[in-house]
């Protein structure tokens, strides 16, 4: 009887290992490929495969919490039919269970067949285990490729105490393991699912779409923002010849040859192209890709997004085929590139420059204030044989007439009173180079023989010295007066003027040019933006024209600082005008009136100051003595009743 009992109870044993063998067979080939949103369910199904084989009746698997990494939080819990005290849904290890925890976290397996005899540093242990009705307990620490340990999983008797022979504990770590993976690739999966939709919100928030283009095959996967943007349906199958068919005809050679070069150089690639949607409009669409590398390490995939530009694009268009003219690069010499024109009246002065700057001949420019007479004799200067040396300039009117002659000429230590130093003149500076004096017609009538001199001879004396020096020095003059009819009034010495009149170039004024108004306004935009950190894109049409309809008394001067008044108040990328008195010009039909109304108003705004600092000249862009010949001219009395003028 006791042989046969004995080997009754040896067969059943046998059995249940057999029984239990075949459970962990069956519960590795499942975890092996269980789907990420199938794992929890397999956990749970297996804890309690395995409490009814061995005969358990709970078992319960904790992970470390994302936010407290000293809090575990259940997951997945099988108890039986017993009633037990309701577990925790998180739980401070530590305070419940300081001792197993400690061996857990250090990567250890526990095993306690008696929880009321375990030893004496798991008290606390030993009267958690006891509240919960826990007489036998098994835990499993859950970790992947020796990484961090991120839960436990324990096997618990609650009806008796068990013993867990060693070959049963090295199956059930063999399950903890199964479970640590099951959950690690569930883990990964819903980490780059996260990614994925939140790479796919930021692309619907931009309104773009994703794709991938496997190279091999030519398959296109794409999000419906992707199909949308197409203008195909998401049911449809797409492949690169597919997407190639949508493609605009004119553009489909160019878009295969940038996904071919994005294919081969694996660099990130972009191109803009149309696309024939099914309802037969164009849309154009910009594309941005780059070559993923697979598992293999090498580049397998061309991964891209994909935005409409269509409304971009059209403006971008628009506002070329309106502004094409105007934004050209200005196509005239280098040799000219300060000044900017392409008129007929332009083109000849750039003729007349060529013809005399070789040599040493005196020229005489002309031309009202702002047309940009210093600009010509600088061109002449940087074309003559004396480039090398620094162009030296004098404005004759803006010196008294008691120190432009030791400007001009020099003086010794004590020529005068208040002479403390010997100064060189300026045509000893200019000795070599280029002197160019500016407003010629306001140097004052008596040093104009001693000019003279120095203009025919090259000598001339410093004030305060006989010694007669000799200069070798060509001479550049300007004047915004008409010389001729100062010879006339007794102004102007007729021979200084003979003499000065060799080779004349006469700079038209602004109004006579209104061709070049879109082209100097440009450049003055181009010039003014960087200084203002602005970026101008477009000038309406309407504007243009009033620029160009405005007669301009203070030449390219006034048009430069209307155009920097005008980007001061810009606040997009279109220029705004809203000068008042360049708007109305438009309105006006003699040109004449147009000036004095002009004038009339900036005397107004000035209160009738035309010197100085906000004065009506420098608002007009032009010299004090100018502005007082045009009253003169335009019948604005000098000294006017209302403002008070005086000249």
């Amino acid at each position: 009887m006791s042989d046969a009992g004995t080997r009754s109870t040896a067969s059943n044993d046998i059995e249940e290992r057999l029984r239990f063998e075949m459970l962990i067979a069956d519960l590795s080939l499942r975890f092996v490929s269980v789907p990420a949103d199938r794992v929890d369910r397999e956990i749970e199904g297996a804890q309690r495969a395995i409490c009814e084989c061995l005969g358990l009746e709970h078992s319960s698997l904790w992970q470390t919490s994302t936010h407290n990494p000293d809090e575990l939080v259940l997951t997945h819990l099988y108890r039986g039919d017993l009633e037990l005290p309701p577990p925790p849904a998180r739980m401070r290890a530590r305070e419940f269970f300081p001792w197993t925890q400690a061996k857990l976290m250090a990567g250890e397996m526990i095993s306690v067949p008696n929880t009321a005899e375990a030893p004496p540093e798991a008290s606390k242990d030993r009267e958690t285990w006891r509240h919960f009705g826990v007489k036998s307990t098994l835990g499993f620490p859950l970790s992947v490729g020796g990484g961090a340990i991120f839960g436990v999983l324990s096997f618990d008797a609650v009806k008796q105490v068990r013993t867990c022979p060693e070959p049963l504990l090295k199956r059930l770590q063999l399950v903890a393991q199964l479970f640590a993976n099951a959950l690690e690739r569930k883990r990964a999966e819903k980490k780059l699912r996260d990614s994925e939709a939140r790479l796919s919100l930021a692309a619907e928030s931009a309104n773009a779409g994703l794709w991938t283009l496997d190279p091999e095959s030519g398959q296109i996967w794409a999000t419906d923002k992707t199909y949308e943007l197409l203008g195909l349906s998401p049911s449809e199958e797409l492949d690169l010849d597919k997407f190639l068919d949508h493609v605009h005809g004119e553009d489909r050679d160019m878009v295969s040859r940038v996904i071919q070069e994005a294919v081969r150089s694996g660099r990130d690639s972009g191109v803009e192209y149309r696309i024939q949607r099914l309802d037969g409009s164009v849309g154009w669409i910009g594309s941005h890709g780059q070559m993923q590398r697979g598992g293999n390490g090498e580049p397998d995939l061309l991964m891209g997004v994909t935005i409409d530009i269509t409304q971009s694009k059209q403006v971008e268009l628009r506002l070329h085929a309106e502004s094409q003219y105007l934004k050209e690069e200005i196509a005239i010499d280098g040799r000219f590139a300060d000044i900017v024109g392409q008129s007929v009246s332009l083109k000849k002065v750039f003729e007349q420059i060529e013809r005399v700057s070789p040599t040493d001949s005196i020229v005489l420019i002309t031309g009202e204030t702002g047309t940009g007479k210093e600009l010509v004799a600088r061109a002449i200067h940087n074309l003559s044989r004396r480039k090398e040396r620094v162009m030296v300039k004098v404005d004759c009117s803006s010196l008294p007439s008691t120190l432009i002659e030791s400007e001009l000429f020099g003086r010794e230590k004590g020529a005068y009173t208040g002479a403390l130093t010997k100064q060189i003149g300026r045509f000893e500076l200019a000795h070599g180079s280029t002197l160019f004096l500016d407003e010629i017609g306001e140097l004052p009538f008596e040093l104009q023989a001693k000019l003279l001199r120095v203009v025919q001879e090259g000598q001339f004396e410093r004030l305060g010295s006989p010694r007669t020096v000799s200069v070798d020095v060509r001479v550049i003059a300007a004047t915004n007066r008409d010389l001729a009819e100062r010879v006339e009034e007794g102004l102007f010495r007729r021979d200084l003027y003979y003499r000065l009149n060799v080779f004349s170039i006469h700079l038209p004024p602004l109004r006579e040019r209104p061709d070049d108004i879109p082209l100097l306004t440009w450049r003055f935009v181009r010039e003014l933006e960087r200084k203002m950190g602005k970026k101008i894109e477009s000038i309406p049409k309407k504007t243009m024209a009033m620029l160009q309809a405005y007669p301009w008394p203070g030449n390219v001067r006034e048009l430069r600082n209307a155009v920097e008044q005008a980007l001061i108040v810009s606040t997009g990328p279109e220029l705004e005008l809203k000068n008042r008195e360049v708007g109305e010009t438009t309105l006006l039909t003699s040109l004449k009136r147009v000036e004095r109304q002009h004038i009339l108003a900036v005397l107004e705004q000035t209160g009738g100051r035309v010197k100085g600092t906000g004065g009506a000249a420098e608002i007009l862009g032009m010299k004090p003595t100018t502005l007082y010949t045009m009253m003169q001219r335009l019948g604005i009395p000098s000294r006017h009743s209302r403002y008070g003028v005086s000249n």
